[in-house]
């Protein structure tokens, strides 16, 4: 391995230290964006029994927002469960806005080395290109030097789509993922608000 990082040349490390940075961010997207963490599948009807024995209070409140995503949606519109259907439904999708925002952290990031990772091996081509015609002498070419810079060139373009390609792949897959989420976060919330106003049985 460190023979190849030796014949890619030093713009090889732009491309190592993205690609450290691109597994870190979809380790972490992999644990967060789990559904049973985003979206538990009996949090509403665990909710509405909460709501029967014991009503609202501050303590299921805090319980309820610090659970999940989900959970805090719910816990938002719970505490203007006495207004109008209106009332809690702006408050619902205030919070869905902030939990949204929360799914979609460093999302950008991974699409931002998924794209300039093609380019820092393209750098690194036009580095080792430099090498190779630098290496010119006027009696010829130093195929020592020749050959790195072909190693340069030809290295840090292989290694810059290897970064891209998964990168971009994981890319597309959270934000389909943060879309569905976002789209069930809303279907329960708006269940809920039915639910109490008397709109819908549970």
């Amino acid at each position: 391995m460190f023979a190849i990082v030796e014949a890619a040349g030093w713009p090889i490390w732009l491309l190592i230290i993205a690609s450290v940075i691109a597994v870190t961010l979809i380790g972490e997207r992999l644990l967060f964006l789990r559904s049973k963490n985003v979206v538990p599948a009996r949090l509403l009807n665990d909710v509405m029994q909460e709501l029967k024995l014991h009503g609202v209070n501050s303590g299921m409140l805090a319980r309820l927002a610090s659970s999940s995503p989900l959970g805090r949606v719910f816990a938002a519109g719970l505490k203007n469960m006495n207004g109008s259907t209106e009332v809690m439904k702006e408050s619902i999708e205030e919070a869905g806005r902030a939990v949204t925002h929360e799914l979609e952290r460093f999302l950008t990031s991974l699409g931002t080395i998924a794209s300039i990772s093609p380019l820092l091996g393209l750098f690194g081509t036009v580095v080792g290109m430099i090498e190779i015609f630098g290496a010119q002498t006027a009696v010829g070419n130093t195929p020592a030097v020749l050959a790195h810079g072909i190693s340069v060139a030809l290295y840090n373009t292989a290694f810059g789509l290897i970064v891209a390609v998964p990168s971009m792949i994981f890319y597309r897959h959270f934000r389909a993922q943060v879309d569905s989420l976002t789209i069930e976060m809303e279907r329960q919330a708006i269940k809920l608000v039915e639910i109490i106003h008397g709109d819908r049985k549970p």
